[in-house]
């Protein structure tokens, strides 16, 4: 990278920077694991040779042992993640199934856990577009999580979610069970070339629903977007200005159409993909039960957690580990 030659091809120099940026996410957590292992040898050898052993510094010992085999267990999650896509944000929908106000609720307790899940992992969340049902919940909700390999691990979240629970709405207490659909993209980083032409898109603008102030409810600000060659319709409301939700529903745009190149491209993924545009409330992924046992079974990989409030806190890791480790970098 130091010769100056390489500079004058900007596309080969940009291939070269993410090479390099990629060797060292994986050299810096190596040599940080080696160095701590190598020091933990020499403390235990230490020990060895004392004659009267210092319970102190054996306290130590193990207490580093748990340490290194958790980084190691991280370093073998990122061994996981090697998809092309997996390194970037992602883009989170959420969609309830049938069932109105119960669904509705339920697909905003997932987005509550997906934010919760974000938080815990240092992740960055925003609130793309959002819709408010009529009583309670949400109608539509499409997050973005801003860190490192945020699409590599919640790409295991993509499919149908089930929940069964005695409703809070229904005045006999009786036993429901509602479904909300979950969908994952990689956001697209700027130096992605997808060309999106002016003419094959109807951009509509209109007022924003629900909560968001005076302003935001009583001017057109809301920007929905719809590419006329593929059908695909984004939008976004979270701003009080036009111009910017027009440039968020377009990043939200691009991201789906660099979804839809990257499936058409690799006939590998047909199967997969196939899977993921043929879901249908049901056929669920993982069911979350809260009454009248607690149980959250993930029907997959068969993992299953008994504290259903853990998980709902956004305690996901588990059942994404299970995950990868049966299906994967290629999946998704």
């Amino acid at each position: 990278m130091a010769e100056g030659t390489i500079w004058a091809d900007q596309e080969r120099a940009r291939q070269v920077v993410e090479e390099a940026k990629t060797l060292k996410r994986w050299l810096e957590p190596y040599h940080a694991l080696r160095k701590r292992v190598d020091e933990a040898r020499e403390l235990n050898e230490l020990l060895e040779s004392e004659p009267n052993v210092d319970l102190a510094m054996q306290r130590q010992l193990e207490q580093e042992a748990d340490a290194i085999a958790a980084q190691l267990e991280a370093l073998e999650l990122q061994n996981m993640l090697q998809g092309p896509d997996d390194l970037r944000d992602a883009l989170l929908t959420i969609h309830p199934g049938a069932g109105g106000t119960e669904s509705q609720d339920w697909a905003e307790m997932l987005m509550r856990m997906y934010s919760r899940w974000a938080e815990r992992h240092g992740f960055v969340v925003a609130v793309l577009d959002l819709e408010t049902g009529e009583e309670a919940g949400i109608k539509r909700a499409e997050i973005e999580i801003r860190g490192q390999y945020a699409y590599g691990l919640l790409k295991a979240e993509i499919g149908v979610h089930r929940l069964v629970r005695i409703s809070p709405y229904d005045a006999q207490s009786r036993r429901h069970t509602s479904f909300a659909s979950v969908m994952v993209y990689p956001e697209v980083d700027d130096d992605i070339e997808i060309e999106i032409k002016d003419d094959d898109l109807r951009v509509d603008v209109f007022r924003a629903s629900g909560k968001g102030g005076q302003h935001v409810n009583k001017t057109s600000s809301a920007v929905r977007i719809t590419h006329l060659p593929t059908g695909i319709v984004v939008q976004c409301q979270n701003e009080r200005s036009q111009f910017k939700n027009k440039a968020t529903a377009l990043k939200m745009l691009k991201a789906r159409l660099y979804e839809r190149a990257v499936k058409e491209r690799e006939a590998k993924k047909a199967e997969h993909d196939k899977q993921k545009t043929d879901i249908a409330f049901g056929n669920q992924i993982r069911s979350y039960v809260f009454q009248p046992y607690t149980l959250v079974n993930d029907h997959r990989t068969e993992l299953k957690v008994s504290d259903v409030q853990k998980v709902m806190d956004g305690d996901l890791d588990p059942f994404i580990e299970a995950y990868l480790k049966r299906f994967g970098s290629k999946a998704a």
